[in-house]
């Protein structure tokens, strides 16, 4: 369960040009749901998923995700959460493209703090889930932009996490494919049960999720499902 308390994030503290991109944000997410962030650009969505997949920082509030408060912790240990607890999921996939695509999905298994048997064998169950085990071998500058997606997907769920977060994942894709990447969330949270974060501009995208928050000007305007 992920639980955020009058979170505050102030961007250049004390400076001419300080930004409050959240001003006290507060929601519950439950183990298992699928959940849109939705907002225009500079709302604070972003820098609100940055927060979740503890990529970011905050000033003042509480989040704590599946009983760890995160504010509390040592770099070490919220390093090991972000490794362990949450897979991220990029617009631009941020892959590293002379890497095959095996070897993208190993990423994360190479920070993994625990230890972990057979990582190439459970690269590859993983690649297999999003449907391109056929493509293990293959450069990521060699594939399609919905196969790097899937790619990017099968490296955010190597490791188990608790929580897949997800930025705008259909943003550089057509339609289609786009479609495809969806249903493949969706499959990933009905039959896993994992908790998928989306944040999206598409109407489309955020209505097949079982929650839409809002936020506009750094607060939740909305949280309906």
């Amino acid at each position: 369960m992920i639980k955020l308390t009058n979170i505050q994030k102030v961007y250049n503290p004390r400076k001419a040009n300080e930004f409050e991109a959240l001003k006290g944000v507060s929601c519950e997410i439950e183990d298992g749901e699928l959940v849109a962030i939705i907002g225009k650009s500079g709302a604070g969505k972003s820098t609100l998923l940055h927060i979740l997949a503890c990529i970011d920082s905050y000033q003042s509030g509480e989040y704590v995700i599946d009983d760890i408060t995160v504010k509390k912790l040592s770099e070490k240990k919220y390093a090991r959460i972000r490794n362990e607890k949450v897979g991220m999921v990029m617009q631009d996939f941020a892959l590293v493209e002379d890497f095959t695509a095996l070897e993208n999905v190993m990423i994360p298994l190479s920070f993994s703090k625990k230890k972990i048997k057979n990582k190439k064998q459970k690269a590859l169950d993983a690649l297999k889930q999003v449907g391109i085990e056929e493509l293990a071998k293959k450069p990521c500058n060699k594939l399609s932009g919905g196969q790097k997606q899937r790619v990017a997907i099968a490296r955010a769920i190597v490791n188990e996490p608790s929580m897949i977060l997800a930025d705008e994942p259909t943003g550089a894709l057509d339609s289609k494919t786009g479609e495809e990447i969806m249903e493949l969330f969706k499959k990933l949270n009905r039959e896993e049960g994992r908790t998928v974060i989306i944040v999206t501009h598409d109407p489309k995208i955020a209505e097949q999720c079982d929650r839409i928050i809002e936020i506009s000007d750094g607060e939740i305007v909305k949280n309906a499902g």
